[in-house]
């Protein structure tokens, strides 16, 4: 059973979250899902928020919060833990001054802990980094060869002794205030886990293509909208360069045997363990992106490796695309690029707009009366449907569309059509302010490439684990546990 919320625990509405029906029906989260509230619900909901004052107002703001359609406020949350219930983990090789670096700014940003343990996984100078722990009052485990960091973490974690534990890699910069904010979801008793924003750190001098890019669309910085962490959401994944774990909830901790992805495996396991999981970008931790070239390729490549072992250990999470059947058959329909079958996906959409409707309309009322909203409903599932098709062909299917374009010209067509428009769709939303058309060409040549060698890593781990279920989309319209 899921513990209640406390009394004084708030939630406002995503602004994302369309409202209808005179704020009957509720629009939003990720996945898209319709909410029909009752008119009780609906009379507790008169104000920019909602806060807990009954069992009540604690269910309904659980709700809310768990479809993604309004989001907890931290800073207010009653009786979160204090920095002396965490003890902060850092594994590190071989990195000394990073380590010195990320050490003061946690003494900075997180005064009062309940202790600092460094694991030291086989660094060749380990008498270095026993001086820095030393002079910044952490505690020092060692591993006498590399076991690599899922395995550290673990040391850490079971050298620690506090109800909390927050795990950060050598080469972040924590700012300010992201400790308090984080522990203001663990007010919520139904809380693993929660993760800040992970930002580009700006010490390294001046920007280039891959800086830029590494700023705008890292793979660690998973945007400045908060969310639950679920499978085939929005935010499907934290990363462990900066996470926050109650120590109730860690369990067996990360998988040794996993080099990549282990920090997803680990968010996973605790979501089918029934905890609640947390992004909150108001939190901000800076991280060094690697922005060399060839390290940055090798570790975008090494990020698609990872996705077969997930795939392997957690079923139907790791599709390349989720759709439902029908918005499958229209893209199916519509790449084959012909009258008759953009007309065909046409008559598809107009079929299942009226069974939504159908689906959508209130007890006693017709179906008729809930057109419209499946009119806006429909097209929009279509234009996300036609939106991961494209970046399927571009990150995961790359190869495979590769060999199809040089025998057909639709598949070319298609994929040319894919790469140029989402890449302009994807440098249009992340652009800086003023940015022209150079910036759009580097852009767009720095995704693609970012999507060429996560692609091939993603066909080189299903080729080593022996697997396509990372290639293999999901068209039964369901969710991953459906």
């Amino acid at each position: 059973m899921t513990p209640r919320l406390p009394d004084g625990w708030t939630v406002r509405p995503d602004p994302r979250t369309w409202r209808v029906d005179r704020g009957a029906t509720w629009i939003g989260g990720s996945p898209p899902r319709v909410l029909r509230l009752s008119a009780a619900a609906r009379s507790r909901l008169t104000g920019p928020e909602l806060v807990v004052t009954d069992a009540t107002t604690a269910a309904l703001a659980r709700l809310l919060g768990d479809a993604g359609v309004a989001h907890p406020d931290p800073a207010r949350a009653p009786a979160p833990p204090g920095p002396g219930e965490v003890t902060v983990v850092v594994p590190v090789r071989d990195r000394p001054a990073e380590l010195a670096r990320l050490l003061a700014a946690v003494v900075a940003t997180a005064p009062g802990l309940g202790g600092i343990v460094v694991v030291d996984d086989g660094s060749a100078d380990a008498a270095a980094t026993g001086r820095i722990v030393a002079a910044h009052g952490g505690r020092l485990e060692r591993h006498p060869s590399s076991r690599g960091p899922a395995a550290a973490r673990n040391t850490g974690a079971r050298a620690s002794t506090t109800p909390v534990v927050a795990f950060l890699d050598s080469d972040v910069v924590p700012g300010s205030g992201w400790l308090s904010t984080l522990l203001g979801h663990l007010a919520d008793p139904a809380v693993g886990a929660v993760a800040p924003r992970i930002v580009a750190w700006g010490g390294t001098g001046g920007e280039h293509a891959v800086s830029r890019y590494e700023r705008r669309r890292s793979s660690l910085d998973l945007g400045a909208r908060p969310a639950p962490v679920t499978a085939r959401s929005r935010v499907a994944y934290v990363p462990s360069a900066a996470l926050v774990v109650r120590r109730e909830a860690f369990g067996d901790g990360f998988r040794e045997d996993m080099p990549v992805a282990e920090d997803v495996d680990l968010v996973w396991r605790l979501a089918a363990a029934g905890w609640r999981l947390r992004y909150e970008p108001a939190a901000r931790v800076a991280h060094e992106h690697r922005t060399g070239v060839r390290a940055w390729l090798a570790r975008k490549a090494f990020y698609g490796t990872g996705a077969a072992p997930l795939a392997r250990q957690h079923p139907r999470r790791v599709p390349p695309v989720a759709l439902a059947p029908w918005t499958a058959a229209a893209m199916v329909l519509l790449g084959v690029q012909r009258r008759w079958s953009v007309a065909a996906a046409g008559a598809v959409t107009v079929v299942a707009t009226v069974r939504l409707a159908r689906g959508l309309r209130r007890p006693g009322e017709s179906w008729a009366g809930s057109l419209p909203l499946a009119a806006v409903l429909a097209p929009w599932g279509l234009g996300g449907a036609a939106w991961q098709a494209a970046g399927a062909l571009t990150r995961h299917w790359w190869p495979a569309a590769a060999l199809g374009a040089i025998v057909s010209r639709r598949v070319r067509r298609a994929l040319v059509l894919a790469a140029v428009v989402e890449g302009v769709a994807d440098w249009s939303r992340f652009r800086d302010p003023g940015a022209g058309p150079v910036d759009a060409v580097l852009h767009v040549a720095a995704h693609r490439a970012d999507d060429l060698a996560y692609g091939a890593g993603l066909w080189w781990g299903a080729w080593r684990h022996r697997t396509a279920a990372p290639l293999w989309p999901d068209l039964s319209g369901k969710g991953p546990d459906g």
